[in-house]
Order: C-alpha cells, then sequence, then structure tokens
C-alpha cells in the first residue's frame, strides 16, 4: 500500500566521518536531506558502542533540521529526558527495551518529544499493535541493528505493509536502504527513509540525494 505525501530522507550519521562531524552535517542539510537520523548505541542492547547526549547536543549546536533519535538501549525510559534536553526531537526505542513502554512513551511526549517504537526484522507486529495509540511514529529494521552497512532484507518489507493498514502515521525505515531498493520501502508503505552508507559514503551527497528523490517520485 502506497503512502501519500512527501518521503522524508533521514540520513543515518552513523555513517558519517565524525571527525568532521559539524561539516557532515551541513553537507547532507545543503543538499536538502530533511532529518538526520542519529543512532544511540550502547553495547548491551545491540553489540556496538556509540554516542550520548553530550554528542546530540553538540550535532543540535549546528543543524536546526530534526533530529530523528533512535535508542538502541536498555531501559531507555532513563535518558529520555537528557536526549530530549540535548536536542532530541524525535525519540525512538525498541519494544523489547523497557518495561513500561507505554508510560515511556507519554514521558517523550510529556518532554514535548515525537514519541516511536522500533521492530527489529524478528520482532513480531504482535508486540508493538497495544501502542499504536500512543505512537507517532513506527521504525521498521531492515537489517539487525547495531552496525551499518549491512544488507537490507526485503522480507521485511510485508510487515512494513501490514503496519500502514493498522497506521496513518510515520512509518521508517532502516537498514541497508539505497535508491536501488527505496521503491520496495515506498511502495509498502513507508514515508521515512534512513540510509547511511548510501548517503554519507557518496563523495557528492546532493547527487546522493538527488537519486533517492528520482525513486521517491517515481514510486509514491
Amino acid at each position: 500500500m502506497k503512502t501519500s505525501g512527501k518521503i522524508l530522507l533521514a540520513p543515518s550519521l552513523l555513517s558519517a566521518d565524525f571527525s568532521r562531524l559539524a561539516e557532515e552535517i551541513r553537507d547532507v542539510e545543503n543538499a536538502g536531506c530533511d532529518w538526520l537520523h542519529v543512532d544511540v548505541m550502547d553495547g548491551h542492547f545491540v553489540p556496538n558502542l556509540t554516542i550520548g547526549p553530550v554528542v546530540v547536543n553538540a550535532i543540535r549546536k549546528v543543524t536546526k533540521m530534526p533530529l530523528d533519535v533512535h535508542l538502541m538501549i536498555d531501559a531507555p525510559g532513563r535518558y529520555i529526558e537528557e536526549f530530549r534536553k540535548a536536542g532530541a526531537d524525535w525519540i525512538t526505542l525498541h519494544v523489547e527495551a523497557e518495561k513500561d513502554i507505554r508510560e515511556t512513551l507519554l514521558a517523550i511526549k510529556r518532554l514535548g518529544a515525537k514519541a516511536g517504537l522500533s521492530l527489529r526484522p524478528k520482532t513480531t507486529i504482535a508486540e508493538l499493535e497495544p501502542y499504536l495509540n500512543d505512537l507517532d511514529l513506527i521504525l521498521v529494521m531492515s537489517v539487525e541493528p547495531g552496525f551499518g552497512g549491512q544488507s537490507f532484507m526485503p522480507e521485511t518489507m510485508a510487515k512494513v505493509k501490514t503496519l500502514r493498514s493498522k497506521f496513518s502515521k510515520l512509518i521508517s525505515v532502516d537498514g541497508g536502504i539505497d535508491p536501488k531498493n527505496a521503491s520496495q520501502a515506498i511502495v509498502a508503505g513507508a514515508n521515512v527513509l534512513v540510509a547511511g552508507s548510501a548517503i554519507f559514503g557518496k563523495k557528492d551527497r546532493g547527487q546522493a540525494i538527488q537519486d533517492f528523490r528520482e525513486v521517491c517520485k517515481k514510486s509514491s
């Protein structure tokens, strides 16, 4: 089921050059992306360790774009206030990571941010369904979370299609997304595309984003 409206592009900073992060951010912002996707990993919930609120705060200082902060961490409710204060506009957690999901989602909203839940490839839609009315965004992982540069899993698009029939707001797809497979996500019902190496891995970010825009135009 195709979605209507603009398809949002959210480059994933996990694939950026952190030695020149401000320049990298300005590069994709000037190239016309819509959001920045910020992957936060704690080395426990997923087997990788990335950034925390201090870096999110530094990112916030160099861009006005919405920051889509994806918490791949245990017990994220302990940190949502810090990430919100640091500048997160969207805060997404995993359904397996928190005991009281609904309260955490409501706490995110009380802080003035938008709330999302993410599904790993093996996580069922049934685990998320009780919270559909509490969500502003659903993030469907099209790779196993933890590391960038993985291959897109097309079988996860069935999950996007089913969710689109139940959920009218934003559905994001993250993992191995590039201009060659983006149409599969869009046709299934996604309206946010998270792309890491397919944007930050290219020398010409403007052309990379234009390539995505062309696919979005043809597929939506």
